[in-house]
């Protein structure tokens, strides 16, 4: 007989698993890019959402700082305020300084370093702790931070209270050393009673000389979402293409 070659093997079981699996990683890489797709997709969306937010916010503190004063709200109401509510508000109120009980919170300012000068303001609904404006580091403990005595009207902005300290500083009561305008904090320390939950940025004074300095409330919201919103839908549409090109591709033959 004549001598036959030996011929290669075939595994027709092999190809078909080896297809198999092929076909099988493709649907996981397909499914995990539309998973990836669906995810950027709801990212996108939620900053979509807080741009929408902060643009309302800007518009509504705008209104605000712009707007003629109000008298302040009614101490019934203070605990149930939310900032949402007040922060910014323009209000005019009158009362007496309690100038034994002045609070001085580090700053930095367009104008350098310095402190602020908080003071209590005790009117008929209650105590307010005004932010009478900034004093240069030199000045502290000088008579440019004393308040004036007898009736005065403040004019200013609502501010939310600051608790715990400033960026790696905690406010130090005992030694008497404040980085935030914590109103609770610094209500507890000096010992006042009935205090509004908030604190009163003063507005500038009509004199460019005098101190504190008022009027320097920084107005700033940083405002990226769109950026965000339009990077997340870049991604999502990748993963959109990715997943088309992995479901087109041929299995191994």
């Amino acid at each position: 007989m004549d001598h036959v070659p030996p011929q290669h093997q075939h595994d027709a079981g092999g190809a078909d698993r080896h297809g198999v699996l092929t076909t099988t990683r493709r649907y996981w890489l397909a499914g995990l890019a539309l998973l990836a797709l669906c995810g950027f997709v709801a990212l996108g969306a939620w900053q979509w959402e807080r741009r929408a937010w902060k643009l309302d916010l800007i518009a509504r503190v705008e209104a605000r700082v712009h707007a003629a004063p109000v008298p302040l709200p009614s101490s019934s109401v203070w605990r149930n305020l939310t900032p949402d509510a007040f922060e910014y508000r323009r209000v005019r109120m009158a009362g007496s300084y309690l100038r034994d009980r002045e609070t001085l919170v580090q700053a930095v300012t367009e104008r350098g370093p310095g402190f602020w000068v908080l003071t209590p303001l005790r009117t008929t609904a209650g105590t307010i702790l005004v932010n009478r404006g900034f004093v240069p580091s030199g000045l502290r403990g000088s008579s440019a931070t004393r308040a004036p005595e007898g009736p005065v009207s403040v004019t200013g902005l609502m501010r939310v209270s600051e608790p715990g300290g400033g960026f790696l500083r905690a406010n130090d009561p005992g030694a008497n050393r404040w980085y935030s305008r914590d109103v609770a904090a610094i209500a507890r320390a000096r010992r006042l009673t009935d205090v509004a939950p908030f604190f009163v940025d003063a507005e500038a004074s009509a004199d460019p000389r005098a101190l504190p300095v008022g009027g320097l409330t920084v107005i700033r919201f940083s405002n990226n979402h769109l950026v965000y919103a339009l990077t997340w839908f870049g991604l999502a549409g990748l993963c959109g293409f990715a997943a088309v090109r992995v479901w087109r591709e041929r299995g191994v033959r």
